[in-house]
């Protein structure tokens, strides 16, 4: 399928890092209620462990994608490998949750290297035509991985302890650093001789980490203040990007591109109305229902597996079918999933979950490989590592604002109190909030990715 060895070691490297990064994130939250029984964490303590992560890493996405334009994507793409690596075994020495949850940040900073680089360094040796087959196979590894994620997770959080994840990650990790330096020849840079746009980075960071910390601290005053001080940082951004002549983010790549505008909106929308099901559910299967890691790792793995199924077909008809079309389908299968869910109850069977988690599998797997086809065929070479970046930025962004929503549910339900039988229907509630809350925002994202124009035409 793929010609030359570099090729092939390219989609190898790529592959093992989509896989680790949400193996991780997805076995970590089966091991959330172990983590907060040893720490003594609450409900909204135990979401930044989880959102720390996402945080850090949507903060330094784009610039660290800009300066792999300039400086070289596998160099920078190693040093994310090593970074992600190094913090993965200092996780091993938390003795609090604060503690957890700042290392977790720091490992964040590997993380957004690593998504800002490895699809840009895959793009770069795939011919157009075998673009849609190559994401397939790269978004069937992260699907691999959320699938791996909750049923390896919950055995090794059972049986070895929850810090046994990150020494898992962390040999992942090594294994991709020596295989990249031993058989990944040549570097890509077609942005070298670029200045970096250092002003734009810190406008840019201020306003993500503003917005998404405020939005945590909703409805009291402070996080007020943050999201208005962070929304003037965003406009601050933006018009000093379209003054310079570097910018870390070419703002014409939103207004003058509407494949590449609306396709990232449409992922926004997409990661916003579910990146937060599994960490509820797994809340949900393991306090209210009473089951073990391992046992809730099971349930979950329906849906990832399904996407991993999925997300390879979707990629090579994406080739030959409009994007457009493929992932707007797949967001219409996830809206009625997340609608079911807005019904669940502390007796909804196991069947009824895992049937809908087997639906919601499909529809995210007919939206992600397609939309990023649709997001990388819509800019040229030396802009691949940004797009992959802001897409990146996307993703995680949408995770973000997910997780704050919850966050925010919680806050306003159930308070900084742990998850108790005593607040149960309270936290069930929330679940059905979140989930109404997330059918509605992936039915406009539905029309942001049917308004986004044709891909194949634009490249003919």
């Amino acid at each position: 399928m793929i010609e030359s060895s570099n090729q092939k070691t390219a989609l190898i490297i790529s592959t093992l890092s989509s896989f680790m990064t949400p193996f991780m994130v997805s076995s970590l939250n089966v091991a959330l209620p172990s983590i907060g029984n040893e720490f003594g964490l609450d409900a909204i303590s135990l979401s930044w462990v989880a959102t720390s992560y996402l945080l850090s890493a949507a903060i330094f996405l784009i610039p660290f994608g800009r300066l792999a334009d300039i400086y070289g994507r596998k160099k920078i793409f190693i040093y994310g490998v090593s970074i992600y690596t190094i913090f993965s075994l200092l996780i091993l020495t938390s003795n609090s949750g604060p503690m957890l949850i700042v290392l977790r940040a720091m490992q964040g900073i590997g993380g957004a290297m690593i998504f800002g680089t490895g699809v840009a360094i895959l793009i770069s040796l795939t011919t157009p035509a075998k673009r849609g087959r190559v994401l397939g196979i790269n978004v069937a590894a992260v699907y691999l991985g959320l699938s791996a994620g909750p049923f390896l997770g919950g055995m090794l959080t059972q049986h070895f302890g929850w810090m046994s994840i990150f020494v898992v990650n962390a040999l992942l990790g090594l294994i991709i650093v020596v295989f990249t330096l031993w058989k990944l020849k040549g570097e890509w840079a077609e942005a070298k001789g670029d200045k970096f746009d250092y002003m734009g980075s810190i406008f840019f960071s201020i306003a993500l980490l503003l917005l998404m910390y405020g939005s945590s601290k909703l409805p009291g005053a402070t996080g007020i203040c943050m999201i208005i001080t962070g929304s003037i940082s965003l406009i601050l951004f933006v018009v000093w990007e379209r003054r310079i002549s570097n910018p870390i983010l070419d703002i014409k790549l939103f207004t003058h591109n509407p494949v590449f505008a609306l396709s990232n909106a449409a992922a926004l929308i997409n990661y916003s109305a579910t990146s937060a099901i599994t960490f509820l559910l797994s809340l949900y299967l393991q306090y209210v229902k009473g089951f073990s890691p391992q046992a809730t790792g099971i349930v979950l793995v329906s849906q990832p597996i399904f996407m991993t199924i999925v997300s390879p077909l979707a990629g090579r008809l994406s080739d030959k079918i409009e994007p457009r079309i493929i992932a707007s389908i797949g967001m219409a299968f996830t809206v009625v999933g997340l609608f079911l869910f807005a019904f669940i109850t502390s007796d909804t069977s196991l069947t009824i979950v895992t049937i809908n988690l087997i639906f919601l599998g499909v529809g995210f797997g007919l939206f992600s490989s397609p939309n990023t086809n649709a997001v990388m065929s819509s800019v040229t070479k030396e802009y691949y590592s940004i797009a992959s970046a802001t897409l990146g930025t996307m993703r995680l962004t949408g995770q973000m604002l997910s997780m704050g929503i919850v966050i925010l549910i919680f806050s306003l339900s159930i308070g900084r109190i742990q998850i108790t039988a005593g607040n149960f229907p309270e936290f069930v509630g929330s679940i059905r909030v979140a989930f109404i809350i997330f059918a509605s925002l992936c039915f406009i994202g539905i029309f942001a990715s049917l308004g986004r124009g044709k891909v194949h035409r634009s490249n003919e």
